[in-house]
C-alpha cells in the first residue's frame, strides 16, 4: 500500500504506530541533549549515540528566531558538538517536550510493514538551564522537523529547525 498526501486511506493502527514512532524521536532528543549538557564524557558518548539513532547522517540541523545566537550543523556528530558547546555554561538542563503534531506525507507498506515514508512534525519545547550563579534561563520554542523512514534504521529526523519563540532569565530562590 502506498499513501501520499492523505492519511484517510491508511489503517488507523498503522497511522497511530507511525505517529508514535515519529514523536518518540523528539523525546529521545530531549534526553540526549540533557546528557550532552552534563559535560561528562560518559554522558556525552551516550547522548551522541542517541543522536546517531534519531538523525540521518546528513541531517540539516539549525536554530532560528528570538535573540539567541543561531546555530547550524550537518549530521549527528556536528550537532552534538554544537550542543555541548552551547550548554557548557549551565550546571543542569531539562528539555521538556509538549504538544506534538505529526503529518504523514508519504507512507509505503508491504505486508503490513513500513518500507518507506516521509512526515513532518512540530513539537513545542520548554527548556530549563540553570547556572552555578543561581540563575535560570527558560527557553521556549518549537521544533519543526522533516522525518523519513530509513530501511534498517526506522524513522529518523533529516531536517530540524529549532525556532525560539521566547526566553527569560530568572533568579533562582535561595535555600
Amino acid at each position: 500500500m502506498v499513501l501520499q498526501g492523505s492519511e484517510a486511506t491508511a489503517g488507523a493502527g498503522t497511522l497511530a504506530l507511525v505517529r508514535q514512532q515519529v514523536e518518540y524521536l523528539r523525546r529521545l532528543y530531549a534526553r540526549a541533549t540533557d546528557l550532552l549538557g552534563t559535560g561528562k564524557a560518559e554522558a556525552i558518548a551516550e547522548g551522541t549515540k542517541i543522536y546517531h539513532e534519531i538523525f540521518t547522517p546528513d541531517a540539516d540541523l539549525r536554530t532560528s528566531g528570538g535573540t539567541a545566537k543561531p546555530f547550524q550543523a550537518t549530521g549527528p556528530d556536528a550537532w552534538a558538538d554544537v550542543v555541548v558547546d552551547a550548554l557548557e555554561e549551565y550546571g543542569a538542563t531539562q528539555h521538556l517536550i509538549g504538544t506534538q503534531l505529526v503529518h504523514i506525507d508519504q507512507l509505503t507498506e508491504l505486508d503490513g510493514t513500513v518500507t518507506a515514508g516521509h512526515a513532518t512534525m512540530s513539537s513545542y519545547l520548554q527548556a530549563w538551564h540553570s547556572t552555578d550563579a543561581g540563575k535560570l534561563w527558560l527557553f521556549i520554542g518549537t521544533y519543526e522537523d522533516e522525518v523519513q523512514f530509513v530501511p534498517g534504521k526506522g524513522w529518523q529526523i533529516c531536517s530540524m529547525n529549532l525556532i525560539q519563540i521566547s526566553g527569560e532569565n530568572r533568579q533562582l530562590a535561595d535555600d
